[in-house]
């Protein structure tokens, strides 16, 4: 694929080989071998400590709560994730089970096998709580399978996979192509910065978006000239593409600060009802 000077692909780019060394690693792994709780949390401490607390301190409010943002830990690119959470001044951890997942106040849904995914959180009862938590406002971002589980609608998807919803969209399912498609690519997300620097993995498009939404991000040039690869709908984010495998955290840097303002306002809810 060869996009225009908005969106230009490399398909042999070094980091499509670190990206998808990444996911395969992890889908290697089931969820008896995921993250440990103490692990993920020495991993925030560390790297909260370690200077990437500066580069936070110019994208987010340091007079902000610290969040703790959740990244649903069943299968996929978890470890990067709370690496760029905790870059950016909040506490993050792994989800796995209802009750870890009551505990948090934002969720990261990572890349990974979207169907697996999707079983598995229905395996173990997470399905539902998912699904109510979204109901409920909880702010979730997911990248490439996670915008997939946020969808409404999905295309090219097996008749019996069942995603969390909540984004009023039509996603197509490996809509870029297979894995061996996979490229990088300069996209204009209208962040502060310039152009983001995007990997796509087996990525998926949005097909339609409803009134709703709004699409941070497109395609522009080539084959896929248009198509919407980022979007928001309220407090839920998704993209198509894995910033947590390229060190640019300005997307995650807009998540966090959408965790912060709804912790804001529930609090203050919380103070008027009182």
């Amino acid at each position: 694929m060869e996009l225009d000077a908005c969106c230009r692909s490399r398909t042999r780019a070094p980091g499509i080989a670190r990206g998808v060394a990444h996911l395969a690693h992890h889908l290697s792994h089931d969820l008896a071998h995921g993250l440990a709780h103490d692990l993920a949390h020495d991993l925030a401490h560390d790297l909260a400590h370690d200077g990437a607390g500066d580069v936070a301190s110019a994208l987010v409010p340091t007079s902000a709560a610290r969040p703790v943002v959740g990244v649903l830990a069943l299968q996929g690119d978890v470890r990067e994730h709370l690496a760029a959470l905790a870059a950016l001044g909040a506490d993050p951890v792994p989800v796995r089970r209802p009750e870890e997942l009551t505990a948090v106040d934002g969720l990261v849904l990572p890349g990974g096998e979207s169907t697996t995914i999707g079983k598995l959180a229905a395996r173990t009862g997470l399905l539902e709580p998912l699904r109510a938590a979204v109901r409920d406002g909880l702010p979730v971002y997911g990248t490439c399978a996670g915008m997939i589980l946020l969808a409404d609608r999905l295309l090219d998807a097996p008749p019996e996979q069942e995603t969390i919803g909540g984004l009023d969209v039509t996603v197509r399912r490996n809509a870029f192509g297979r894995q061996v498609d996979s490229f990088e690519s300069d996209v204009d997300v209208g962040f502060d910065g310039g152009s983001l620097h995007a990997v796509f993995i087996r990525a998926p498009w949005v097909e339609e978006a409803g009134a709703a939404v709004q699409v941070l991000g497109r395609v522009v040039g080539g084959p896929a000239d248009g198509r919407i690869v980022a979007v928001r709908q309220g407090n839920l984010v998704a993209t198509s593409f894995h910033p947590e495998l390229t060190g640019d955290r300005r997307v995650h840097a807009l998540f966090v600060d959408i965790v912060r303002r709804a912790l804001a306002e529930r609090a203050r809810t919380s103070e008027e009802s009182t």
